[in-house]
């Protein structure tokens, strides 16, 4: 409740009696080019990550599932990705992506006659590097996830399934995806809400740099809130990110309801 009240003066952090401004706060943040542009790559993030993670996690998880020589030494290796924090790992990958003729990528594409990318210089490149990264990182463990409802299904329905002729896609599609359902519901779910809280690997990597390109919501209220003594404008992102936030958890469970109605 103090942070709703804050949002309507010009408190600074310092100050015994904040002045009461109304909404010009909520009107400066939408203003502020940097809130805006970060409130745009978090969405782009969240809907991304979520997109990408869970068509790949699953499509790796059915792989994994199947009985071979060393599939948990191959599990563990693709679970393993996701142990580093993001902020370690987002200081690896500045290394890695660095737009420097000394980085690793850059060195590899020169070894072959190429030209170095400017690939955390450039405002796009970058917004894809850290997409990129968060994919990689997570697949392994949502594929965990969905590992373990994947040897829930019951064989006898693939048996059954194989003996009216159906094909392995046949099968993909009328018996793992509706069984998988509740796993996809949660791991949409976290991947969303863990989305649109993105801090650590972007700030790590770039600062939310360059300019504002990998700048997020979560960055901006620190930044306005703490670093610059702003916390009247801190405030009203707060809430308004609060807001959007409960706005999509309530969305995200409606539709995923009447999905698993749809599959039951």
């Amino acid at each position: 409740m103090r942070t709703f009240y804050y949002s309507f003066t010009d408190y600074n952090g310092f100050s015994l009696h904040p002045k009461f401004i109304g909404l010009t706060n909520y009107k400066t943040v939408f203003m502020d080019k940097s809130i805006l542009t970060g409130l745009g790559f978090t969405i782009l993030f969240a809907v991304c990550t979520t997109f990408f993670i869970t068509i790949f996690a699953i499509l790796l998880a059915v792989e994994l599932n199947k009985k071979f020589w060393g599939c948990n030494f191959a599990r563990s290796m693709f679970f393993f990705f996701s142990v580093p924090s993001m902020a370690l790992l987002g200081l690896v990958w500045r290394y890695i992506f660095s737009p420097l003729d000394t980085g690793v990528v850059n060195t590899v594409i020169r070894w072959f006659g190429g030209e170095s990318v400017p690939w955390l210089s450039n405002s796009h490149l970058a917004r894809f590097c850290v997409i990129f990264i968060a994919i990689w990182a997570q697949i392994g463990w949502h594929a965990t996830l969905y590992i373990a409802y994947l040897q829930a299904i019951p064989s006898d329905l693939y048996e059954q399934a194989e003996v009216d002729g159906a094909s392995s896609r046949q099968q993909f599609i009328h018996i793992t995806l509706p069984q998988l359902m509740p796993g996809i519901v949660v791991s949409t779910f976290l991947l969303m809400n863990g989305g649109l809280k993105i801090y650590d690997l972007p700030f790590a990597m770039l600062n939310g740099g360059p300019g504002f390109a990998t700048n997020t919501v979560t960055q901006s209220i620190i930044i306005q809130g703490i670093s610059q003594g702003r916390y009247g404008i801190g405030s009203a992102l707060s809430v308004l990110f609060t807001i959007a936030v409960a706005v999509v958890v309530f969305v995200q469970m409606g539709v995923s309801t009447f999905i698993e109605k749809r599959f039951e």
